[in-house]
């Protein structure tokens, strides 16, 4: 009986198991046949629709590719679309270009304005019609035909440019420049003219035409720090863009084009031959016969004089983009976006800072091959006193202080010595100076010499390349020289420098990138007793009716300990050589106690001095925009010297504080006798140095110009030949090729800079 049992539930589980597979067998047979029928009478159906031979090539095929290209062209351009929406997300994205900005300097003197007051902005019906009809003549005449886009106009500029071999015509339309004055900058990329495109299209469906054209002639920049056609026509013409006439129309409508290369008051002559061109463009485009533009061509427009108007628009258009990351901190309930703001900005020093280098690249800019300089004075608690982002303003808006990436050279090799100090060495630790390779590179030193056996102090003071690559190995211990770049770096980050500073073998002699302002500010932690700061340009903000909304010493970001006192102690102390008997002599301040580091790179394509006192900290930096190298240019001549003549002038007048690690400045020796004079009264060859300014300022030499001008004119009305006036003889020495020799330690990087 028990054998029984167990049989019967084996029979029934194995007839069950087949039973079930026999339902699966006959299920997935009947869907098969099924699906074999409905597929038979699928293609039965489209039988009927078969088309063969020439018709299917003809129609079919062509139709099918293009549905298939189609699909795949909306799944790219959602995808291209996407980024350019995200501009967007801001429902309050119309407003948020409202800002606008009246500075005052830290004593509360105007000093000029930024951004758009767009509550007091004129009516699109209260322009003159000749300002309207000569801004669609040459931006977009078929504004009120196209979608966003005009793909005849783009096509057309595609055929003009090719032709031309050049960029000769612009192919967006003015709901395009629109987007980008809105949402996006001025770099030239694809990446921004897609977006570009597809916000253009977003803007026509969210605005109508006339809004679009309201909101171009309010916010597109003018030059001369103008915003809009009304800030314009006051800044050039002194009147509304209500009451300017044809001529005046034109110029403006100029400027739309290229702003600095047009401005009449930089180049009068340009502007006005671009208003000629507005004219021809309203007679092209039916808007105005030529019998209505004689008079405009007859009797161009002239602008205000405004060339003794000294404006710090590079300081401005830094501490307006400071600003509008401000704004987004304060609280909703200020909703007007117009501010009064005091800045940290001294005029006097910003003055003698402009003239120092104006002075010095007029001086001796042509013989060192030198064609760019900036330049940043702060407090020690990070407030910007002074910033010069290059030569001339008008020339050129690019902030060379602020957005230029330049390798620092020598001038970064305090943050490799700072590094040691936290790692136990101390300023007579002996470092052998002598031959070493990381991989396949191996430094060398200006001469291809060797000192052996050297201090840090009197390495730094003679911008020795080797002591700091020893200095990185060591500092790494086990983990090498990688781990000790890894560690410098961050030392440069509590210091305040935001640069990518990438590792490479060289980063301890300065081959990687910094800015002007990152680098001068983050010098002065040492004078702060270890304590990094932030830079800024805004002090206090208010109100356009006076309240007060925000304050530096209240609401912004606090000083921070990067290293010990000691350590900054120490390090000022070995700085400090560096002027009084190192690389940066022509630094040396008269009894004010100063430290710094001077700074050259490959090729001499950068000059450097970063220094600083009990009171500031200031950092000069020359060099060419396409990287190409000077003429020899070390950072203890040109540099050095600039320096010094800015911070006498930020020094006067004030109380002279103590540095800490170095104590009381000492007043420099008096000049010895003549060296060029030999004892048999024979002249030695002179070196020829960057001394005190030329005897003409800026403004006298542009009036020796207008002198020469008229006398060139006086000469032509009588006949006679113009004679050119004779140059003054103090700007044509030229330096001896020895000149950048005169600083044996400060070398070149072996690095090439990044191009």
């Amino acid at each position: 009986m028990r054998n029984i049992v167990p049989t019967e539930w084996k029979n029934k589980i194995r007839r069950w198991m087949l039973d079930f597979d026999a339902r699966i067998d006959s299920t997935l047979f009947s869907t098969g046949k099924g699906a074999r029928e409905l597929y038979e009478r699928y293609s039965t159906f489209m039988d009927r629709f078969y088309v063969g031979r020439w018709k299917r090539w003809v129609f079919i095929e062509p139709f099918s590719e293009a549905a298939t290209i189609g699909l795949g062209g909306m799944m790219l351009m959602l995808a291209l679309a996407l980024p350019a929406f995200r501009e967007t997300a801001d429902d309050d994205w119309l407003k948020k270009s409202d800002l606008a900005v009246t500075f005052l300097d830290r004593y509360g003197n105007p000093i000029g304005s930024r951004g758009i007051k767009h509550n007091d902005s004129i009516p699109l019906e209260d322009f003159p019609d000749h300002l309207i009809k000569a801004t669609l003549a040459t931006e977009d005449r078929r504004f009120y035909d196209h979608f966003g886009i005009d793909l005849a106009g783009t096509a057309r500029a595609l055929v003009t440019n090719a032709q031309a071999g050049g960029v000769r015509q612009g192919g967006s339309s003015i709901t395009q420049q629109l987007a980008k004055n809105l949402f996006l900058n001025n770099e030239r990329t694809i990446e921004r003219k897609v977006k570009e495109a597809f916000l253009a299209i977003w803007l026509e469906t969210r605005l109508t035409k006339n809004e679009i054209l309201k909101l171009y002639l309010d916010r597109a920049y003018m030059g001369g720090g103008t915003f809009g056609v009304d800030g314009a026509a006051h800044f050039y013409f002194n009147k509304s863009a209500r009451d300017v006439n044809l001529a005046e129309s034109a110029m403006l409508a100029g400027l739309f084009k290229a702003p600095t290369k047009y401005a009449p008051h930089i180049n009068l002559p340009a502007a006005r031959a671009r208003a000629n061109v507005v004219l021809d463009n309203l007679v092209d485009a039916s808007f105005m016969t030529e019998g209505q533009v004689f008079g405009a061509r007859r009797n161009p427009a002239t602008a205000v004089d405004r060339r003794d108007e000294n404006s710090p628009n590079y300081y401005l258009d830094w501490a307006f983009d400071d600003m509008r990351k401000l704004v987004d901190t304060f609280p909703k309930s200020y909703a007007e976006r117009v501010f009064v703001v005091r800045t940290a900005i001294d005029m006097n020093v910003q003055r003698a800072a402009e003239d120092a280098i104006e002075n010095q690249l007029r001086q001796f800019g042509r013989d060192y091959h030198a064609t760019q300089a900036a330049t940043v004075v702060a407090d020690l608690d990070g407030g910007v006193r002074a910033l010069v982002g290059g030569r001339d303003y008008g020339a050129s808006q690019f902030n060379r202080a602020t957005d230029a990436y330049r390798q620092p050279g020598s001038s970064f090799k305090p943050y490799v010595y700072t590094t040691a100090l936290l790692n136990g060495f101390k300023p007579t630790s002996i470092v052998v100076d002598g031959p070493v390779c990381i991989g396949n590179w191996c430094p060398q030193n200006y001469g291809h010499s060797y000192s052996g056996a050297v201090t840090l102090t009197q390495a730094i003071t003679r911008s020795i390349n080797v002591v700091p690559v020893k200095l990185s190995i060591a500092i790494g211990g086990k983990g090498g020289p990688k781990a000790g770049r890894a560690k410098i770096v961050e030392v440069a980050r509590r210091f305040g420098l935001k640069a990518p500073l990438p590792d490479t073998p060289s980063l301890p002699i300065g081959a990687d990138e910094v800015t002007v302002i990152e680098h001068a500010v983050a010098y002065a932690t040492f004078p702060n007793k270890g304590k990094s700061v932030t830079p800024h340009a805004v002090l206090e903000v208010r109100t356009g009716g006076g309240d007060l909304v925000w304050r530096y010493d209240r609401d912004g970001k606090k000083p921070v300990q990067a290293i010990p006192a000691s350590i900054a102690a120490d390090m000022a102390g070995m700085m400090s050589h560096v002027v009084s008997e190192g690389t940066a002599r022509r630094a040396a301040l008269d009894g004010i106690p100063t430290a710094g580091k001077t700074g050259t790179t490959n090729a001499y394509r950068d000059a450097w001095f970063v220094g600083y006192t009990g009171n500031f900290t200031c950092a000069v930096w020359y060099g060419n925009d396409d990287y190409s190298p000077t003429n020899r240019m070390t950072g203890g001549s040109l540099p050095a010297q600039t320096w010094h003549d800015i911070m006498v002038a930020a020094h006067q007048g004030i109380e002279i504080k103590e540095l800490p690690g170095v104590g009381l400045g000492a007043k420099l020796p008096a000049p010895a006798a003549n060296p060029n004079t030999a004892a048999n009264g024979a002249p030695k060859a002179a070196e020829i140095k960057p001394g005190p300014p030329p005897i003409l300022t800026k403004r006298g030499a542009d009036i020796l110009v207008q002198v020469e001008k008229m006398l060139d004119e006086a000469a032509r009305t009588s006949g006679e030949s113009p004679k050119p006036l004779k140059p003054v003889s103090s700007n044509s020495v030229p330096f001896p090729d020895s000149f950048a020799a005169a600083a044996p330690g400060n070398a070149p990087t072996s690095a090439p800079p990044k191009n």
